[in-house]
Order: structure tokens, then C-alpha cells, then sequence
């Protein structure tokens, strides 16, 4: 008997000796188990679980397969057999600007009806201060109202009363209340910007209308002439502001400026939070010019004061990192998306526009700064392309060795594309028209809608494409109103506009919007996807993108969204994991009453 228990003794032994030990080092940070994940690869393969390590992904593959990572201290979550995704990139959005405006915004983004808008509206005036406004800036469109109209102004005088109003509609029209007219002194001897007008009725009285035709500077102008936040209440709004983008699962933004959004000194929330290490979001800049007239000067002494990309001493690895300029360049070479108004021509109405570019573009090139520049129309395009390419052969290559993209795109020409690549080029592609497009259709007629901008013809071509919003002003920042036009072609009114041949599969527009994105700020080759060694940044969603209805995917958000191995965002079963939030301030925040997008 004793000779027995030995022998078994010994069999227990040598069998714990042959069993591979498991060193710390090959255990996992977190597991994410029974999960549909989409790793996003070239084979686009779907498997059962991940496995996170020191921030990166260190395994996908089978439950079985990932759960021998599992170690004594990895954090397992069970995903319920939700869908997990690599986390969203949006390649165009105003991400720095959007935070440093956010708590002071009225957000119509999802709002159903015109009926509910206007009342929000009416509550907000109720209980904004003296001294400060009620003022609701893009995000919206009409047709995403039940009514499929505006307001009249009637209908806004009646709901805020005496609290001064302003709403912005694109960049194309801005709606003042009576108490806005007089509180900026605006009256029927005010003399509009050129190119725009204050609109006045038939009987010579100021409607309230503010119209660009199509040059947006009336808009602009109103927008900074606003009562600001303090800096404490704007570094509250934008950490307010990327939680809200980590609800719909984005981890990444790139960022593009703006017009009256001045670096540095207008950066300051988000430098707050990446100096802080809290940063839930991965964030890379362009610097946009401010001076029309003096862009060279601007970016002259950027280039001497600023490193692209660097990534300082910030916490988070490519967590607020310069990346070029852009997305304006010269102010003289823009050409506005109004769609409301006629088509701008550089040639025609810009006289200097091709030195001033040139002039710049040159720059760049040599001090060695990638640049992204906004260009609407075919036109501009084939124009600018003249000069980039001026460039490139005056220095020897220099241009096309760099990274350089253009934005927006919407009438670009397959000739034109063919040349954006031959200068290794890109285009970051947004959702405007899904915000403007039935007013596209208006001017320059459905035939031309159907490849606005012709996102399939660049793909095929092999020609790097971002995707994006454009958020915060000309569209909403949610990105899957965004997937869904790329899907579908159509408006967020349901307005049909590409054809069935420019519209793309889940897969391609989720692409766009994963791995396209980071080709726009050079870091394909960290994050994109969720092959081994990538940024464990992933969102777990709240239904299966891959197979709901196209009508669902608007109304899709994350459950779960991680950045560097870290959750940023929990809702439902896994709320108790969300970071807390500091509360809204000032206490009379529109956001601390509605919130932000409208679900």
C-alpha cells in the first residue's frame, strides 16, 4: 500500500514537472472572452476573445486559445457574445475646439423633431444667466426633423424670449434672435463681410438670417463674439466632451484646426489632460493659420517652436502628438462648402491664391512638415494639384516622399486621383454630405450625388482613405451616422444619394474608419487593427454591427471601450467599470441637463 501512494506521489510530481510553467511575463493584462471579434486584418478574421498585455494586443483567437494567458492577476471579462471592433478613428474632427465649446452648446445632434429642438431650446433660456447666451453650433440638419424643415424665426423669437440666441446651420446660414441682434448691436446699417449679408424682409427690417454667399466669415465672426467659458469650465467640457466620443467607441481623432481656434493658447484643455496622464483618447493635431494674410509667418514659427511628431513627455504613447498643418494652408486657396450658395473659383476670385500656396506648401516640404489641406470641389483640386506637383519636381521628390492629404474631395475628378497617388497622397472623406446633401442635390443635380465624393473609386485604385464627421459644426460627431452614409449613400434624412456601385460593405467603411484613418496621421502600423502587437484600443458594441438592419447602425454605441489596455467608457453591465467624471460646470450647462448627441 505504501509502495502504491509513493508511486502516485511521484506520478503527481513528474506530472506538475511536465506541465509548462507560466511565467508573469506571458500572462495577460485583461482577457475580453466569448466576444465576436473583428480583428480588422487582410483576412478579415473573426474570433472568439483577446488578450491584452502592457497596453498592446498580445493574442486573439478561440476562448481556448486565449485562456491559457489568463494568469492570477489578468482582469477576465466576460463579453456576453457582444461584437468587439477596433477601436474608431475619425480622421477629420475638431476635437480640441469641440471640448473647449462643449458645456456651453445646446446639441440638436439626433434630435427627431423640430417640435423637441425648439422646446430644448425654450428650457435652456429658462435657466441661462444674464450675461451669457443660449446658442446651438451645427451638428444638425433639417432633415433629420420629422417636420423636414428649419424654424421659422418667429418660431425661435417665441421660444427664447429675451435671452440673446444664436444658431449656426453648416456653415452656411446663422440664426440670430431678436435679444442676439441687440445684444451684439447688429442693426439694418451693420455692414456684412463680403460675400455674406445680413438679411433683411421686405419691409428693410433684419430678419435674424445671417447668410454666407459663401464666404463664412459672418458666421465665424458671431461664434467668437459669444460670451466664453472660463478655462476651468472649458477643461471640464472637454473632459466631458472625449467621453462622449468614447461612448460611440472612438479612441482616436485626429484633429484639423479650425478658423478663431488658436494654438497654443486654445489647446489648453486637452494639454491639461495630457500633461495629467488622462488623456482617454489618442489625439493627433494639425496646426491651422489664423492670420489671413500672414499664414507663412504663423507656421514659420511653429516650424521653429514645434516638433512634429512628438509626443513629449505625454503619458499616453501617440496620446497629443503634432502631426503637420493643415487643414487650411492659405486662406486665399479655401474653397467653402457651402452648398447653399454658388461654387467658388480660385482663379476666377483669388488672385493670389497660387503663390500664397505655393509659397507654403513649399514650406513644408522643406522643414519636412506633412500638411492636409481642405479642398471642396473638383476645381480647387486639379488647380492645387498643379502647384503640389510644381513643388515636388522642383524638389526633387521631396513633396511625395512626405505624408500630405487632401480633405473633404466631395467633386474630385478619377484623373485628379490618379495624380493624388502618383504624389503618394491621400484623402480624409467626412460625412457632410450626409448633413448637406439634399441641398447638393438642389444645385448641382442627383446625377452628380451619386459618386460625392467617389470613396470606392479611390479604394480600388489603392489610394489611402480616411474616414471621418467633420464634427462638430458642419456634422455631428457621432461616427455611425457617418458609417451609415458610406453604407447606404444616404442622408440623415434617408435621402438617397450614391449610387449602389459607390456605396461600401460594413467591412470596407469600418476599415476606412479603423486602419485608413491611422494611414492620415502615419501610425498605421500601431493601431488600426487587432493583429498582435497593435494598441489594445477596442470598443465592445451595444448590438452586432455586421448583421443589424442598415437602419440599426445609426443607433449603435460602445458598451466597453478601451484605451492602452485601459477602460475608458462602460455603460450597461459594465457601467460599474466607467472612470468617474467630474460634474458639468457651469452649473446652467445645457450638456449637464440634455447631455450631448440625443439618443
Amino acid at each position: 500500500m505504501k509502495k502504491l501512494i509513493t508511486l502516485c506521489i511521484v506520478a503527481v510530481i513528474l506530472a506538475s514537472c511536465n506541465e509548462p510553467t507560466r511565467k508573469a511575463s506571458e500572462t495577460a493584462d485583461m482577457v475580453v472572452t466569448n466576444a465576436k471579434v473583428a480583428v480588422m486584418d487582410a483576412n478579415r478574421t473573426i474570433t472568439e476573445a483577446i488578450a491584452v498585455k502592457d497596453g498592446k494586443v498580445m493574442a486573439t483567437g478561440t476562448k481556448e486559445e486565449v485562456n491559457v494567458l489568463v494568469g492570477d492577476s489578468t482582469e477576465v471579462i466576460d463579453a456576453k457574445g457582444r461584437t468587439l471592433i477596433p477601436g474608431l478613428n475619425d480622421s477629420h474632427l475638431h476635437l480640441t475646439r469641440g471640448g473647449r465649446f462643449y458645456n456651453a452648446e445646446v446639441r440638436w445632434d439626433g434630435v427627431k423633431t423640430l417640435k423637441r429642438a425648439l422646446e430644448m431650446l425654450k428650457e435652456q433660456a429658462a435657466r441661462t444667466p444674464e450675461g451669457q447666451w443660449v446658442r446651438v453650433i451645427g451638428g444638425w440638419s433639417p432633415f433629420q426633423f420629422e417636420e423636414k424643415r428649419l424654424f421659422t424665426m418667429e418660431e425661435l423669437n417665441e421660444a427664447t424670449g429675451d435671452v440673446p440666441t444664436y444658431v449656426l446651420f453648416l456653415y452656411s446660414q446663422g440664426y440670430l434672435n431678436q435679444a442676439g441682434l441687440d445684444a451684439l448691436g447688429i442693426d439694418e446699417n451693420t455692414k456684412a463681410p463680403k460675400d455674406s449679408e445680413f438679411q433683411k424682409g421686405p419691409d428693410g427690417k433684419l430678419t435674424g438670417v445671417l447668410i454666407a454667399n459663401p464666404n463664412p466669415t459672418i458666421l465665424y465672426a458671431r461664434i467668437g463674439s459669444l460670451p466664453p467659458l472660463s478655462g476651468r469650465e472649458m477643461a471640464n467640457g472637454t473632459k466631458h466632451f472625449y467621453r462622449e466620443l468614447n461612448t460611440f467607441g472612438i479612441t482616436s481623432g485626429i484633429d484639423a484646426g479650425g478658423g478663431g481656434h488658436v494654438f497654443p493658447k486654445d489647446y489648453m484643455g486637452t494639454r491639461r489632460l495630457a500633461d495629467a496622464g488622462e488623456m482617454p483618447i489618442r489625439l493627433s493635431y494639425f496646426l491651422f493659420p489664423q492670420n489671413k494674410g500672414a499664414e507663412y509667418q504663423e507656421f514659420t514659427r511653429w516650424m521653429e517652436t514645434n516638433e512634429v511628431g512628438h509626443n513629449g513627455e505625454i503619458h499616453l504613447e501617440h496620446g497629443y502628438e503634432l502631426e503637420g498643418g493643415g487643414e487650411f494652408l492659405a486662406w486665399s486657396a479655401g474653397d467653402y462648402e457651402n452648398f447653399l450658395a454658388p461654387q467658388p473659383m480660385l482663379d476666377r476670385d483669388r488672385p493670389t491664391w497660387r503663390e500664397d500656396l505655393k509659397r507654403i506648401v513649399r514650406l513644408h516640404v522643406d522643414n519636412g512638415w506633412p500638411f492636409r489641406i481642405h479642398a471642396t470641389y473638383g476645381e480647387t483640386i486639379s488647380l492645387m494639384l498643379d502647384v503640389f506637383e510644381e513643388v515636388n519636381e522642383e524638389t526633387n521628390g521631396k513633396l511625395a516622399s512626405k505624408r500630405w492629404l487632401f480633405d473633404h474631395a466631395e467633386t474630385v475628378q478619377v484623373k485628379d486621383l490618379e495624380r493624388i497617388k502618383a504624389l503618394n497622397g491621400g484623402v480624409a472623406i467626412q460625412a457632410r454630405m450626409a448633413y448637406a446633401g439634399e441641398y447638393f442635390v438642389e444645385r448641382y443635380g442627383a446625377e452628380k450625388a451619386k459618386e460625392a465624393p467617389p470613396v470606392k473609386e479611390m479604394m480600388e485604385m489603392g489610394l489611402p482613405v480616411g474616414a471621418g464627421t467633420d464634427g462638430t459644426r458642419v456634422a455631428s460627431y457621432n461616427p455611425w451616422p457617418a458609417l451609415y452614409w458610406l453604407i447606404t449613400g444616404k442622408t440623415v434624412g434617408d435621402f438617397q444619394l450614391a449610387s449602389e456601385e459607390n456605396q461600401l460593405t460594413r467591412e470596407e467603411a469600418l476599415h476606412l474608419y479603423t486602419k485608413g484613418s491611422a494611414w492620415v496621421s502615419n501610425e498605421e502600423t500601431v493601431k488600426g487593427t487587432l493583429e498582435d502587437g497593435m494598441y489594445a484600443d477596442f470598443a465592445l458594441l451595444s448590438d452586432d454591427y455586421f448583421t443589424i438592419p442598415e437602419k440599426q447602425i445609426n443607433d449603435l454605441t460602445s458598451v466597453l471601450t478601451v484605451v492602452d489596455g485601459d477602460v475608458v467608457y462602460g455603460a450597461e453591465e459594465f457601467s460599474d467599470m466607467s472612470p468617474e467624471l467630474p460634474e458639468v460646470i457651469p452649473d446652467w450647462s445645457p450638456v449637464k441637463y440634455f447631455g450631448g448627441y440625443q439618443k
